[in-house]
């Protein structure tokens, strides 16, 4: 089980020879990306700023920062796609993406990660009774340690098992202090980041996917105050992750919705239709704000709803309930997996990757958030290469279209339940939600809107899509 055991498991992945090439031509952009980011070390920037975006974006398009040297984070979140998951075949067909082991898949669909650092700090406002802020579907992600909730989102990935799999944190840090933008890094964070000493075992140890085995949590055997100095490169790492993230190349404010509030466009008659009822009769504003005094107009409100999305049956996770090649079992509920959203990360259950300790004193708030899952940002909702493309919608991608998870919002409580594999499923009929638990029955389900109020919509949220300015 050494440094080729993952080697067993790549050997079963199910990928159809569709994904496979979509897959590589996306690992090639990734390169691409990463080998420009690299030669502007030639002459790097001479403002902090800008010397920290660099830095976060060359560890954003760093393979090597997974266990298997296969993965960077830009695999799940590219910039043609709004910053989220880039492989259409995959969004159609599985949801999830798979990891650094191939065989391993997540059990939601990738976020986008545009606009993530103006998330606040998780925070409950007792007001409206809602937990607010936070990174990922589940807000796992508080920032209460960093400040930013982004920064503590980069800090999942690289150990969740099922995604970029490394054992434990000093392994990023080791990977890193091997690259070649090193000394980028010491100039921007001190030259102490990498003033550690590596056990000789440690291209081994970190070789071997995670997780670490129970009896050895951080299997990089390492001096207390080298543990300390990992520690707090991993979070200068981070730190720099989210400030690429914040930089105009990635939240741009650039799209036709921007350019209409600039005055530098206007809306056609049914975009401005769309709009209307965004704002009014589809009540989509209620949630996914366009702003207010003094607000960006992020189309979120940071809180979370479970607005009843059916399991999604395709999903790889499901079947993940037993032992892989290496003898991990991702998802030991198997096919009785339902997600709990927020309520499971407040009740501290069976997380794949824990970025931010849980405030004990939110456990109480646990049942009443169980199955919510938080209001994305609908910037970029549908922001695609080409036409032809398949974007994923909803926390485990079980919607294929904006039109549909529109059509969803506005007829869930009104079609009759499918039947198992009912031709007619997504259009005259809808399966039960996942759960039903804290499902929103004010805001969604019975909007009466028609056909074309509903593209309307659709052309509405498609004037989100950044580029649109220069």
């Amino acid at each position: 089980m050494g440094a080729d055991a993952p080697g067993a498991a790549e050997g079963s992945s199910n990928l159809s020879p569709e994904a496979l090439q979509e897959i590589a031509n996306v690992e090639a952009k990734i390169d691409l990306i990463e080998a420009q980011a690299i030669e502007r070390l030639a002459a790097p920037p001479d403002n902090q700023i800008q010397q920290v975006e660099l830095l976060g974006k060359l560890m954003l398009y760093d393979k090597d920062l997974s266990v298997n040297r296969n993965e960077a984070c830009a695999f799940c979140h590219m910039p043609e796609t709004g910053f989220t998951g880039p492989v259409s075949e995959l969004n159609r067909t599985t949801g999830a993406y798979p990891g650094s082991v191939r065989t391993r898949f997540s059990d939601r669909k990738p976020q986008s990660h545009a606009y993530a650092p103006l998330s606040p700090v998780l925070h409950y406002n007792p007001g409206q009774g809602d937990l607010v802020g936070g990174n990922f579907w589940d807000m796992r992600a508080t920032g209460r340690r960093l400040g930013n909730p982004a920064a503590e989102q980069a800090q999942g990935p690289p150990t969740n098992p099922v995604e970029m799999g490394l054992p434990e944190i000093a392994c990023a840090v080791y990977r890193v202090s091997q690259r070649p933008y090193r000394p980028l890094f010491e100039g921007v964070w001190g030259p102490q980041s990498f003033a550690i000493a590596w056990p000789g075992d440690i291209e081994q140890v970190c070789n071997r996917p995670g997780p670490a085995a129970a009896a050895d949590p951080l299997p990089v055997h390492l001096s207390p105050i080298d543990r300390g100095r990992a520690s707090a490169t991993f979070d200068q790492m981070a730190q720099s992750i989210a400030g690429y993230e914040a930089s105009a190349e990635v939240t741009s404010f650039t799209s036709k919705f921007d350019a209409v509030l600039a005055k530098q466009a206007q809306f056609t008659p049914q975009e401005q239709q769309g709009y209307d009822l965004f704002r009014g009769k589809a009540r989509c504003n209620e949630c996914h704000r366009d702003g207010g005094p003094g607000e960006d107009p992020l189309f979120t409100d940071f809180t979370a709803s479970n607005i009843g999305t059916p399991a999604n049956p395709r999903l790889p996770y499901y079947s993940e309930d037993r032992p892989d090649a290496l003898g991990y079992v991702a998802n030991p509920m198997g096919s009785s997996f339902v997600d709990g959203g927020v309520g499971t990360f407040l009740s501290s259950g069976h997380l794949l990757s824990q970025p931010s300790a849980v405030d004990a004193r939110w456990l109480k708030l646990a049942p009443d958030n169980q199955a919510r899952i938080q209001v994305p940002t609908l910037r970029n909702v549908d922001k695609r290469p080409d036409p032809a493309f398949v974007k994923a919608y909803g926390h485990n991608g079980y919607f294929t279209s904006l039109k549909q998870i529109v059509h969803f919002y506005n007829t869930r409580d009104v079609l009759p339940r499918c039947q198992p594999h009912d031709p007619g499923e997504g259009t005259i009929c809808w399966p039960a939600p996942e759960s039903t638990a804290n499902m929103n029955t004010s805001k969604v389900g019975r909007l009466g809107l028609s056909d074309a109020e509903e593209d309307a919509l659709v052309l509405f949220m498609q004037t989100l899509t950044d580029g649109f300015m220069h």
